[in-house]
């Protein structure tokens, strides 16, 4: 419904305009503390023409003679107009969430096919705390585009090819297991790691091992079948345990592409071959690279080694040729140390006649108190070790306030809560900057984290459990803390739309924890289940509205919308 209120107010504002001699496409209409919409226009034409924006902003709004439906009042502040909804707007609003229930808050379908790759962490081991933000931002941009109206099919790149799995499969045929050290969880990619790290370090101090696993890479590149078999296996169950941690998280993928499928099916020679025919390729020791010089990336772009196997960015070239020639829209989601990676995979695409680019969001890293995540640094909190940490926190806070309920139902809250409590804090930050995670921040029922915004959904069903709505007259609702509720279920569309446009999944976080505390002061203020009964019927409609609004904007965020707490 506020889609349709910044529609008709864009379409009654540029009539003005142009009754009052003035031109502009662009009505620049905005969210405002101060108005449920406005308008900067006047303030950027009066730069324009050296004229004062307030004289512009009342010659428009003089000129204004038909509001519409939904407008209001109109003033002008300085050089801004703002836009107040009338009651007909709120009693709508309530009357279209009710009618559409959840696809209130799906868009119609756009037609845009994207494919969104996220996480596409090394089969090496567990995820841990420091890339964490990966999945959650990914998995929350796809469920967002998809209310958006996008076609979204998610990926995960499974880097199967590099010397780290090389070196995993040397393990697995030369280590003895049981002299191996102890799994730190019974989860098949602790396993592996515990594999990788012995393996590594014999790689290390012994050359003849190092030209084994070199050796192997070669075989597997070359298709050697025995070998395409082991690393399948060694990388399968990696990935198993790296799954069992995502679903854990509320984040599950469409398809998993693994890079060895474009060096079988030609893709990735056909590439090397095509670069190095240009006149930006250079060779040094047998290895082929490209001088990116003239795209201002001064570091020489490796392709292939020079025994003639090719890179990780080699084999990317090909899959994003292939993921671009699939999709309307390709998103990648990247941590930070990526960004010149992908200026070099962007000039590369572009001297291949690849017109288009994937659009990234890179984000910075999660740290906790003690200090950045880092495995270069050998400081590692698995993302496993977190989210149990979660749990259990939230158990405790659970028990404390439920002692009345059964343990296997505090066990199913504590679970909905920690994990909801992990993915909030990290999504609530925008991706560029930078989080340090805290529990009093992640599980505070209170006001900042997911608890509370889960909490006030639980209320809504606790309401609705004792009444529901019958026959209701919503033109009752005159409250202020009434219309200010029903003003920011409607917001929930636009807040979609804007989320999918800007590709900012803490749009949705910001929007929700706002709509908690907007829900939490009508619940305060404003009686419902001991209202005189015409008044009890509206309110508990608008309860109801409420609901199906934090229900979208949870399910949005992967976080369980619990109906007790």
């Amino acid at each position: 419904m506020y889609l349709k209120f910044i529609d008709e107010v864009n379409s009654v504002m540029g009539e003005a305009v142009k009754k009052a001699g003035y031109e502009s496409d662009d009505m620049y209409l905005g969210e405002s503390q101060h108005a449920d919409v406005s308008s900067s226009l006047p303030f950027r034409l009066g730069k324009e023409l050296k004229k004062n924006p307030r004289d512009i902003a009342l010659e428009i709004v003089a000129r204004i003679d038909n509001k519409g439906k939904y407008i209001g009042r109109i003033e002008t502040i300085g050089p801004y107009i703002n836009f107040f909804a009338n009651d007909i707007y709120v009693k709508d609003a309530v009357e279209d969430v009710l009618e559409k229930g959840k696809t209130f808050c799906s868009l119609p379908d756009n037609g845009i096919k994207v494919i969104l790759e996220h996480t596409s962490a090394n089969p090496t081991g567990p995820l841990h705390v420091g890339r964490g933000r990966n999945p959650v931002i990914g998995d929350t941009l796809a469920r967002i585009l998809r209310n958006g109206g996008y076609d979204v099919e998610v990926q995960y790149y499974v880097d199967d090819m590099g010397k780290q799995v090389a070196t995993i499969v040397w393990g697995y045929d030369n280590l003895d297991p049981k002299a191996l050290p102890a799994p730190q969880m019974d989860k098949p990619d602790h396993a592996v790691v515990e594999v990788y790290r012995e393996a590594t370090g014999r790689m290390k101090s012994d050359e003849a091992v190092e030209k084994e696993i070199s050796g192997i890479l070669n075989r597997y590149e070359h298709l050697d079948p025995e070998i395409t078999e082991k690393f399948r296996n060694v990388v399968n169950i990696c990935l198993e345990g790296q799954k069992m941690t995502l679903a854990e998280m509320n984040v599950f993928y469409d398809n998993f592409v693994w890079e060895s499928e474009f060096v079988k099916n030609g893709s990735v020679d056909k590439v090397v071959e095509e670069l190095s025919k240009t006149p930006y390729a250079r060779t040094k020791d047998g290895a082929l690279m490209l001088d990116l010089s003239s795209f201002g990336i001064e570091k020489e772009f490796v392709l292939t080694r020079s025994d003639g196997t090719s890179l990780y960015t080699t084999r990317d070239i090909a899959y994003h040729i292939w993921k671009l020639s699939n999709c309307d829209k390709a998103i990648n989601v990247l941590g930070e140390d990526q960004k010149l990676a992908m200026q070099r995979l962007e000039a590369t695409l572009k001297i291949l006649g690849v017109n288009k680019t994937p659009s990234i969001v890179f984000y910075s890293f999660v740290s906790l108190p003690e200090g950045r995540m880092s495995t270069r640094k050998g400081v590692v909190v698995n993302l496993d070790d977190l989210l149990e940490e979660a749990v259990e926190r939230a158990y405790i806070e659970v028990d404390k306030r439920r002692k009345d309920i059964p343990e296997e139902k505090k066990r199913k809250i504590a679970d909905a809560v920690g994990i909801g409590a992990v993915r909030f804090d990290i999504i609530r930050v925008a991706a560029e900057k930078t989080i340090t995670f805290k529990w009093e921040q992640a599980l505070d029922f209170e006001k900042q984290g997911a608890p509370f915004i889960q909490y006030a959904h639980a209320r809504t069903c606790s309401i609705l459990d004792k009444a529901k709505p019958g026959n209701y007259d919503l033109s009752m609702l005159k409250e202020k803390e009434e219309a200010a509720l029903v003003k920011k279920i409607a917001m929930l569309p636009y807040v979609i739309k804007t989320a999918s446009d800007e590709l900012k999944p803490h749009i949705v976080a910001t929007y929700a924890r706002e709509l908690a505390e907007t829900f939490n002061q009508f619940y305060r203020f404003v009686p419902v289940l001991s209202a005189e009964p015409e008044l009890r019927e509206a309110r508990l409609a608008l309860v109801d509205a409420a609901r199906i609004a934090l229900a979208c904007s949870l399910e949005m965020l992967g976080i369980e919308a619990l109906e007790e707490m």
